[in-house]
């Protein structure tokens, strides 16, 4: 083996200890605290994100634990603005405000053809334009209904809804005929709209209304469709006619396009039916819905009733009952988009149109047109 060690005596320990060199002296000032460093030990680390970690079970983890995080945060600031209004009810002071969350509809751009409620160019139009006659009463809608010429087994299904749904509605094959000849023989059987359904692979597309006898003729897109078998728990709509909602056409070119589509129904809803047809437009994509309601009295529990006080102090008497609505969709259900509006009936190479949608007009999403 090797040789032995020889030992070493105290005075040689302390010897080598004297050669040592001494520990550095440590640096004092504001930079020395603990607390810097480890500002300076975070600020290194870089933030993990989930999209970071390529092991997918973890990154699922951590995901759902960020989320669970954020609804816990969102759910303790419910709770203390719930508790800041109700301290504020009892002291008798004014609730603080309601924040109001940004969205695309009420960041919009701003549009100078929105209409006012103090305009009278716009009603001075409304009296002389081509839906006066129907708004007014003194005609009754009559419409009829066809399709393009390589038509598809969905098609009639879509029609034979439509149908249900617009009173006074009628069905003719188009078979050979021209658009234009239709249109004729439409207005001299004194149809006051026509609608053209137009089929690609198999599927309903577009949607083309045309008005009687001087137009306008609007094209849509048509996308999204569900038809009646298809929406689950669908109720079955009843002959009478429907009240209709039309929501949020607020500019020039939405509130035409909304007389247009007015002018399909007849101005006297029977209310006995409980039907409402909806075209709701939101960021220029109108939604169709069709549904009946029924009103229904429900109980109001008893914990509902406790500590409502009236402005003398006094218990206030609440109902025991309390009236619902409850709603049953009975279909179609689909999506338009305005393509083009042109004056007059439908003719594709002399027409002079009022507005057509361009690539170029898409400049901004917080921008709209209905």
């Amino acid at each position: 083996m090797g040789a032995k060690r020889k030992k070493r005596s105290k005075g040689s320990d302390s010897d080598d200890d004297d050669e040592r060199d001494p520990p550095p002296p440590k640096k004092q000032g504001p930079s020395a605290s603990p607390d810097s460093d480890s500002i300076k030990q975070k600020s290194n680390k870089k933030e993990i994100l989930p999209s970071m970690i390529k092991n997918k079970e973890k990154r699922s983890e951590i995901h759902a634990k960020i989320k669970r995080q954020k609804k816990l945060e969102k759910r303790k600031k419910l709770k203390e603005r719930q508790a800041a209004e109700k301290r504020a009810l009892e002291l008798g002071e004014e609730p603080p405000e309601k924040k109001v969350p940004r969205t695309i509809e009420n960041t919009r751009e701003f549009d100078e053809t929105v209409c006012k409620p103090d305009d009278e160019e716009l009603f001075a139009g409304n009296d002389a334009d081509e839906f006066s006659k129907i708004l007014n009463q003194q005609m009754t809608p009559k419409i009829l209904i066809t399709t393009c010429r390589f038509n598809s087994t969905r098609g009639p299904a879509f029609i034979s809804e439509l149908l249900s749904v617009i009173p006074n509605a009628h069905y003719f094959k188009r078979g050979t005929y021209d658009l234009k000849k239709i249109v004729e023989y439409a207005r001299k059987k004194d149809f006051t709209s026509m609608i053209v359904v137009h089929t690609n692979r198999r599927e309903p597309d577009a949607l083309l209304i045309i008005g009687l006898p001087d137009g306008p003729t609007a094209h849509f897109k048509l996308s999204k469709l569900v038809l009646r078998k298809d929406i689950k728990n669908h109720g079955n709509p009843t002959g009478h006619k429907p009240e209709l909602v039309l929501n949020n056409f607020t500019t020039r070119l939405g509130h035409r396009v909304g007389r247009l589509i007015q002018s399909l129904f007849p101005q006297e809803p029977e209310f006995k039916g409980r039907r409402v047809v909806t075209f709701h437009n939101q960021r220029d994509f109108i939604f169709f819905r069709h549904h009946r309601y029924i009103f229904e009295t429900k109980e109001i529990k008893k914990t509902d009733t406790k500590g409502k006080k009236d402005e003398q102090g006094t218990n206030e008497k609440v109902p025991d009952h309390k009236t619902i609505a409850r709603l049953q969709e009975c279909g179609p259900r689909f999506t338009l988009k305005l393509i083009s509006l042109q004056h007059g009936t439908f003719d594709t190479k002399s027409g002079e149109y009022e507005w057509v949608h361009k690539a170029e007009m898409d400049t901004s999403r917080r921008r709209f047109f209905l």
